[in-house]
């Protein structure tokens, strides 16, 4: 199983050594590594009656790369390690493989390890490595009053595929190619990876990966740097699949906006006078506060967001 998971795989210029020895070796020129971590549950995290193998191996990557992004790094490496019950297919166990090592290539990373172990159902644990290529790390601790706050990526587009999923979507003869696009952002999101480091380079101050939801990630900036995230609805243009997402389901697309997670797209806030990159929008600002955050002015008491051991 281990040498199908590394047979061809891309390494990029930045691994030394990779798979087959004891450790692999990566170069770090900054003399600083970004490190980040996260794990993949079956039944919690992904059902692969709903995900293939590989969709399940994409996600894992987007999930931990996009915490690299949000730093101000470049994705360079990913260790894998994966469990499994022992009737597990092979082609589940390749397939997820191959997901992992595609998408990490497709973003100039290569998978240098991991480990292989049986347990009671599919689990995938990723960690990656990022280079910061001299840049200082962008915190979620440096948010200043004054500042603007901006979005990169796509906003809702997980969280409405996933209600569409919970509600026979992935079996429905009639499903609008709209909500097909949202139900396939859920299986495989797609981060802004470059969009992190472009606003590392134009100044960000302060930056987060959207994994848990809008408000709840700003609300970590926001706690993290002592002051107040204003989020203004008119400023956030919904992806037009949400509405029709919602025509469908009867649901609020901006509960899926403001507070559904896996989008993983970015949060930053600038200087008021910086010049955003391309693919940055304005959402609100940083004003005087508490550390939380406020929607047109106001709490939004509906949702938080994505809570690891909450009962959802």
């Amino acid at each position: 199983m281990i040498e199908r998971a590394v047979q061809g795989r891309i390494q990029p210029p930045s691994t030394l050594i990779g798979p087959g020895d004891d450790a692999a070796l990566v170069r770090a020129a900054d003399g600083r590594v970004a490190v980040s971590a996260d794990m993949l549950v079956e039944g919690r995290h992904f059902r692969l009656d709903w995900s293939t193998p590989e969709q399940v191996g994409r996600k894992a990557v987007a999930q931990n790369g996009a915490d690299i992004a949000a730093m101000g790094a470049r994705p360079t490496a990913f260790l894998v390690s994966m469990g499994c019950p022992p009737a597990t297919p092979v082609s589940v166990a390749t397939g997820i493989s191959d997901g992992i090592g595609l998408a990490a290539e497709a973003i100039g990373a290569g998978v240098v390890g991991g480990d292989l172990v049986q347990s009671g159902q599919v689990v995938v644990s990723v960690t990656v490595l990022g280079d910061l290529e001299g840049r200082a790390p962008v915190l979620r601790s440096g948010a200043r009053v004054g500042d603007v706050v901006a979005v990169a990526g796509r906003l809702g587009r997980s969280a409405a595929g996933l209600s569409l999923l919970l509600a026979g979507g992935a079996t429905a003869d009639d499903i609008e190619p709209e909500c097909a696009a949202l139900i396939d952002a859920h299986r495989v999101p797609q981060p802004p990876y470059r969009a992190g480091v472009a606003a590392a380079l134009a100044g960000a101050r302060a930056m987060t990966d959207i994994s848990d939801g809008l408000i709840a990630d700003l609300g970590h900036v926001a706690q993290a740097s002592g002051a107040r995230i204003r989020i203004e609805r008119a400023r956030i243009v919904p992806d037009p699949a949400l509405a029709v997402a919602a025509g469908r389901l009867g649901a609020d697309p901006w509960g899926w906006i403001l507070t559904g997670g896996e989008d993983h797209a970015l949060a930053a806030t600038f200087p008021p006078d910086a010049m955003l990159p391309a693919g940055w929008s304005v959402i609100g600002a940083v004003v005087e506060g508490p550390g939380d955050v406020v929607v047109d002015g106001t709490a939004w008491t509906t949702s938080g967001g994505w809570q690891s051991f909450g009962t959802g």
